[in-house]
């Protein structure tokens, strides 16, 4: 069965999970978790994201990330392959370093988003890493303790609910933390309510799928994609399957590819056939599109006038 396209729209707060291959351990030491922090701070600034909470347990990640305009795929795509590289050079490895595809749930941050913070800052107390959260090093929980300068972090918002000043503020989110030591394992923070993909109430539910243009049934086709990339790169949807090498033609293709991909409902293997290429070199090419993005301003402007073309009805 195809997997349902993510759900996406500005200000969309996710619970994301990110787990090390074969469950693996993604760090070895605490160079590495600072240089993912560092990855994180510049996902935030980059792709005008926040990040509410974080915490780094030995073989996963867990993040509460409330997205702008650029979805939550670009930027854990962005964070996945920086990663990466820098674990991969430093251990002089190859290959997948983190499990598949990482799990997202959007949340109803109005009903869910204290609690998730609390659950994912205690994660390290559950597993018995620590008794209190303030001992562990590799969360947000200090931050919003006042004892850890991290500014990328967002917690003014989360902070408003509990006090307008500061000061009270943190005992009443202290308090908070210590109320929940005692909870356990929450499978609607990992699972969802709602298909898998959502948690909150129906209502919550449809205002989410209409935000994000699925609650109309609105699906893009492979023929709109494929269309408008040939429109930009100016060529013809049949010079996306030519043979040869030319880099405008490749580079339409890595396009065209990657579009589809973000949209779950679509097949990259149906669009491989349609050019003549594999799956394979196809994800390659979208690989290599996305690691020149990050350096070069103006493909990466050019993904996001593609990405706002495809919106377009």
């Amino acid at each position: 069965m195809a997997r349902k396209p993510r759900i996406h729209y500005p200000g969309a707060v996710y619970h994301v999970m990110l787990r090390g291959n074969a469950g693996q351990n993604i760090f070895a030491d605490d160079e590495d978790r600072t240089k993912l922090l560092l990855h994180l701070q510049e996902s935030a600034e980059r792709f005008f994201c926040q990040i509410h909470a974080f915490c780094l347990m030995s073989n996963h990640i867990h993040l509460a990330i409330q997205v702008g305009d650029v979805p939550l795929s670009r930027i854990m795509q962005s964070l996945n392959l920086k990663y990466t590289r820098h674990y991969n050079q430093k251990q002089g490895v190859t290959g997948h370093l983190f499990q598949g595809r990482y799990k997202a749930i959007l949340i109803d941050a109005d009903s869910y988003l204290l609690q998730l913070i609390r659950y994912i800052h205690l994660n390290p107390v559950r597993v018995a890493l620590v008794t209190t959260p303030e001992e562990y090093q590799w969360s947000s929980h200090n931050a919003y303790c006042g004892t850890d300068n991290l500014p990328w972090v967002t917690i003014g918002w989360i902070q408003s609910f509990f006090a307008k000043q500061r000061n009270q503020a943190v005992t009443r989110y202290r308090i908070f933390v210590e109320e929940g030591i005692a909870e356990g394992y929450r499978k609607e923070f990992h699972k969802g309510s709602q298909d898998g993909r959502l948690l909150g109430n129906d209502d919550f539910a449809d205002d989410a799928l209409q935000k994000s243009g699925q609650g109309y049934g609105l699906r893009v086709s492979m023929e709109k994609i494929v269309a408008l990339v040939s429109e930009v790169y100016s060529i013809s949807p049949a010079d996306l399957g030519r043979s040869g090498k030319q880099r405008t033609l490749s580079e339409a293709r890595s396009m065209a590819a990657w579009l589809v991909r973000e949209h779950e409902h679509l097949s990259l293997t149906e669009f491989g056939c349609r050019v003549n290429r594999d799956i394979s070199s196809l994800s390659q090419g979208i690989s290599r599109l996305l690691k020149r993005a990050e350096s070069d301003n103006i493909l990466a402007e050019t993904m996001r006038q593609v990405q706002s073309g495809i919106k377009r009805p």
